[in-house]
């Protein structure tokens, strides 16, 4: 199974670069972490975020094969504890298909990508910053997955 991370956001911080891969690199070869950097709308004083949204959502949606399991974040969605992710990594391992999370720009994400994720999952009730999503998801997984395999890193 691999994740597949699809955040809108191009260019980042080498600091975010370098945080997200520095736990997307522990992941084992049977659950890798990749990141997907979708092309975020170009904002100016045409247009309107319902606009920018929607046309970020179909980059979002046309970067997603038809055969993975979707997870959206979403503020909206369910908070998961670290062992309930492991139980959530645990059983996206045995449904056997790839997963495709992801994470909308700015305004957030399409109401199209929210239909088609198969799961909801809000990191916290506070806004994030986009760019310290990636790094929290990918530490988050790689902790989930040390979790399942009894490695000392996460001390519950």
């Amino acid at each position: 199974m691999k994740l597949n991370l699809l955040a809108v956001g191009t260019k980042m911080p080498s600091w975010v670069t370098e945080g997200y891969q520095e736990y997307a690199k522990r992941m084992p070869r049977e659950s890798s972490l990749h990141l997907h950097e979708i092309a975020p709308a170009k904002r100016g004083k045409s247009g309107s975020p319902a606009q920018w949204m929607r046309e970020e959502g179909e980059r979002i949606l046309a970067a997603i094969p038809s055969s993975h399991h979707v997870v959206a974040l979403d503020v909206k969605g369910k908070t998961w504890s670290t062992e309930q992710l492991a139980d959530q990594l645990k059983n996206w391992q045995a449904d056997g298909r790839d997963v495709s999370l992801i994470v909308g720009g700015p305004d957030g994400l399409a109401d199209e990508c929210l239909q088609r994720a198969n799961q909801k999952w809000s990191l916290s009730a506070l806004t994030l910053p986009h760019p310290i999503v990636r790094i929290v998801m990918s530490e988050q997984l790689y902790r989930a997955w040390t979790v399942l395999q009894n490695h000392p890193y996460h001390r519950a």
